[in-house]
C-alpha cells in the first residue's frame, strides 16, 4: 500500500508543527514508515484541518477494515482534499505514484492509492487493514485534525533509567507525604479525620480526570515537575481542613452543638479558605505567565489542585461534615481530641 521511491503528494496533521529536523513540508524527503520502510514524499499539499475534528472512525467497509473521515466544506477541507485527490488520480508529475501519503511527526502513516478525483462530505481509506491498525490510524487523523502549533521553549535530555528513578521517588515522596499528613489528622481530629481522607480522594479523582481531558484533547502531559505541584498542593487543601475544624472547635468550645457548631463553623471558616487558595491561585498564574518549560507545568498543577480545592471544600467538605455532625458515627464524649468542658455542657443544657 506504501510506494517506495515514488515521489507522492503529502497530506500531513502535524509536518509543519512538530520542529522536526527530518521533517520538511515545503521540500521532498524521505521518510519512514510505519512497517519500517521507506517512502519518497513531496512537498505537503495540506494538513490535518482539511478533516473534521474527532470524525475519523475505524468501520468494516466492504468485508474488511478501513477508515471513515469527514471533510470539511469550504475550501479549507473538501478544496484543499479534492486539489490534491485530483493531482494523484490523474497521475500528474507532482504525484506520478497516485497516492497520498499522510505524515505525522515525521512517519508516513498510511499512503492510500487515491481512486476518485472528487470527493464530498467524506473519504474512505481501505487497505489490507487489522481492526487494531485502522483504530491506530483513525486516532492519527484525529490527533493531526487538532490545530495545535508547538514551539520548542526548553529541552532536557535525560536516560530513561534517570527518568524512571525520578518519577518513581516523586511517587514515593507523595504517597509518604500524605500518609504522614493523613496519620497526624487522625491523631489529632479522631473521626472527623475521616472526611480528609475522602475529601483527598475526591480530589485526586478530579484532577485525574481533568489531566485526561487534557491529554485527550490538547495534547498535554503530567510531568514531574506537575507531579511536584501536585505534592504541594496538598499543603493548600489540608490548610482548608485545619482551618475548617479549628473553627469548629471555637463553636465547641462556646457551648454550642457540633450539629450547630458545623453550620456556624463552616460559614465563618470558608471566608478564609477563600483568601488564602486566591494568593495560592494568583502566585500559580503569576508563575506560569513567568515561566517556561517544566516551571509551567507546576504552576499550572498548583494552580488546578487550588481550584479543585475550593470546589471539594463547598461541595463536599461542608455537607459531608454536616451529614456526620446528624449520625451516631460522631456521637461520644469525646469529639475530636476535644472534651467539653462544664461550662460548655451547661450551655447545651439550657439550649435543650
Amino acid at each position: 500500500m506504501v510506494a517506495t521511491g515514488e515521489t507522492t503528494t503529502t497530506v500531513a496533521g502535524a509536518t509543519t508543527t512538530t520542529g522536526l529536523p527530518f521533517s520538511d513540508p515545503a521540500a521532498t524527503q524521505v521518510l519512514p514508515t510505519r512497517d519500517g520502510g521507506k517512502c519518497q514524499v513531496g512537498p505537503s499539499g495540506g494538513t490535518g484541518e482539511v478533516f473534521v475534528r474527532d470524525s475519523a472512525a475505524p468501520r468494516i467497509i466492504g468485508g474488511g477494515w478501513g477508515v471513515t473521515v469527514d471533510l470539511k466544506t469550504g475550501g479549507s477541507g473538501e478544496g484543499v482534499w479534492n486539489a490534491l485527490a485530483k493531482e494523484c488520480f490523474n497521475g500528474t508529475a507532482t504525484c506520478p505514484s497516485k497516492q497520498l501519503a499522510i505524515e505525522l511527526d515525521g512517519q508516513i502513516q498510511s499512503a492510500p492509492t487515491v481512486n476518485a478525483e472528487n470527493f464530498t462530505g467524506s473519504v474512505q481509506i481501505t487497505g489490507n487493514f487489522t481492526k487494531n491498525e485502522a483504530t491506530k490510524l483513525a486516532q492519527v487523523m484525529n490527533s493531526g485534525a487538532l490545530p495545535i502549533t508547538l514551539q520548542a521553549e526548553a529541552v532536557q535530555t535525560v536516560s530513561a533509567t534517570l527518568g524512571k528513578d525520578s518519577l518513581r521517588a516523586a511517587l514515593i515522596a507523595g504517597a509518604i507525604g500524605v500518609a504522614l499528613v493523613l496519620a497526624f489528622m487522625f491523631a489529632y481530629y479522631r473521626r472527623l479525620a475521616v472526611v480528609v481522607l475522602l475529601g483527598l480522594c475526591v480530589s485526586g479523582t478530579l484532577v485525574y480526570s481533568i489531566t485526561s481531558f487534557i491529554s485527550r484533547f490538547y495534547n498535554g502531559v503530567l510531568s514531574l515537575a506537575g507531579v511536584a505541584g501536585l505534592i504541594v498542593s496538598i499543603g493548600v487543601t489540608i490548610d482548608s481542613y485545619v482551618v475548617f475544624f479549628e473553627r469548629l472547635k471555637d463553636e465547641m468550645r462556646a457551648g454550642r452543638s457540633l450539629r450547630n457548631s458545623a453550620q456556624r463553623g463552616f460559614k465563618a471558616a470558608f471566608h478564609t479558605i477563600l483568601v488564602a487558595d486566591s494568593v495560592s491561585l494568583i502566585g500559580a498564574a503569576v508563575l506560569w505567565y513567568l515561566s517556561v518549560g517544566a516551571v509551567r507545568g507546576f504552576a499550572f498543577y498548583l494552580g488546578l489542585s487550588t481550584l479543585i480545592d475550593v470546589f471539594v471544600a463547598y461541595f463536599f467538605t461542608r455537607p459531608a461534615v454536616l451529614l456526620l455532625a446528624r449520625s451516631k458515627f460522631m456521637s461520644g464524649k469525646k469529639i475530636m481530641g476535644m472534651e467539653p468542658s462544664a461550662d460548655a455542657n451547661q450551655a447545651l443544657g439550657a439550649t435543650s
